[in-house]
């Protein structure tokens, strides 16, 4: 077993050459480059389609706005999770609630860990770095939507279990598989 000291740093325009090392490695998201969930703006001319996606996220991170952490092992980053505002994301990323008005709801919806740190608790690292940041930046709640861990599909929004263990309580579904989890972080104004 390797080593996991992991330092998390926020993606910027001082770190988007490690996110871009990151997303271009072996078996990363780069055909999607974690817009899935994401409200997207048309870029005209830009082909092929990853490319555009690179090129939204790039948009977001140069204009300030949060997009997710990178997690690095030494100075090499191998571990993602988007965790952002809920409004930058597609409104069917989860439904209001009742009281969500008084929140300031962030929705964490994607992770990556390259292979070989797998199965080394990052992903619980990764959890909790996203709620220290969200936080941080001033979320009182908390959202995922995980999976059940035999899922067939979306289990890059992580496992319903580890969400639990991690506080999380469910509190609805979307789809035939997504489960909508919810932590309070701090008192809702």
């Amino acid at each position: 077993m390797m080593s996991c000291e992991m330092v998390f740093r926020a993606v910027t325009v001082h770190n988007w050459a490690d996110f871009e090392t990151l997303f271009e490695s072996r078996g990363a998201p780069k055909s999607c480059w974690c817009t899935v969930w994401r409200t997207t703006q048309p870029l005209p001319g830009a082909s092929p389609q990853a490319t555009a996606k690179k090129l939204e996220m790039k948009r977001r991170v140069v204009s300030g706005e949060p997009i997710g952490l990178l997690g690095y092992i030494g100075p090499e980053p191998v571990a993602w999770c988007s965790i952002a505002p809920r409004h930058t994301y597609r409104a069917t990323m989860s439904d209001t609630m009742p009281g969500d008005e008084r929140q300031k709801v962030w929705s964490i919806t994607c992770f990556f860990v390259l292979r070989r740190f797998r199965g080394q608790g990052l992903f619980r690292k990764l959890i909790a770095a996203a709620e220290a940041y969200a936080a941080g930046n001033g979320a009182t709640l908390l959202e995922g939507c995980p999976v059940d861990p035999q899922s067939p599909s979306y289990r890059f929004c992580g496992f319903l279990p580890a969400f639990e263990q991690a506080g999380y309580v469910q509190v609805g579904q979307k789809g035939a598989r997504r489960h909508i989890v919810r932590k309070q972080l701090a008192a809702a104004e």
